[in-house]
């Protein structure tokens, strides 16, 4: 993707055949690009927490880039705990239905539940309360949202 600054405004092109396909552009070197003014596009990589501005030119670096905002939210910082955790209370409550199946059996007709099984179960339980309690630990808006709770197949 390249840019060019035409009178102040930066126009962003996914391909150059659209600028001036006559002309093949398209088919120039980078340094006879940059010669007529097209530079990179660099998008940043943002956090859950951000969002890209504008498009501005990056003198040090020669590129066209977006500048990083902070997005802002409306809950509080407990509100928004709550829904992460529900989230993460969802997501293991998901896992663990795939062996709920062995307790119901073995509450119905008593037949155990292989050991590895319940290892696995124990170990959803104890990691989901350590992620909610990691959660619970975090005091900015931005540091919760960024939090990455994991996701099963």
């Amino acid at each position: 993707m390249k840019a060019i600054n035409i009178n102040g405004t930066i126009k962003i092109y996914s391909n150059l055949k659209s600028f001036g396909g006559a002309l093949g552009l398209q088919y120039s070197s980078d340094s006879d690009l940059e010669a007529l003014g097209f530079y990179d596009v660099v998008i940043p990589t943002t956090k859950e927490s951000q969002k890209l501005g504008a498009i501005e030119w990056d003198a040090d670096n020669s590129v066209f880039t977006y500048s990083v905002q902070n997005k802002t939210y409306s809950q509080t910082v407990a509100e928004l705990k709550t829904q992460k955790i529900e989230n993460l209370k969802h997501i293991y409550g998901s896992k663990l239905g795939k062996t709920d199946w062995y307790a119901v059996r073995a509450s119905e007709g008593g037949t155990a539940i292989p050991s590895d099984i319940t290892t696995e179960r124990d170990d959803l339980r104890t990691e989901c309360a350590t992620k909610e309690a990691e959660i619970n630990a975090l005091s900015t808006k931005s540091s919760i949202v960024d939090y990455q709770i994991p996701s099963f197949n």
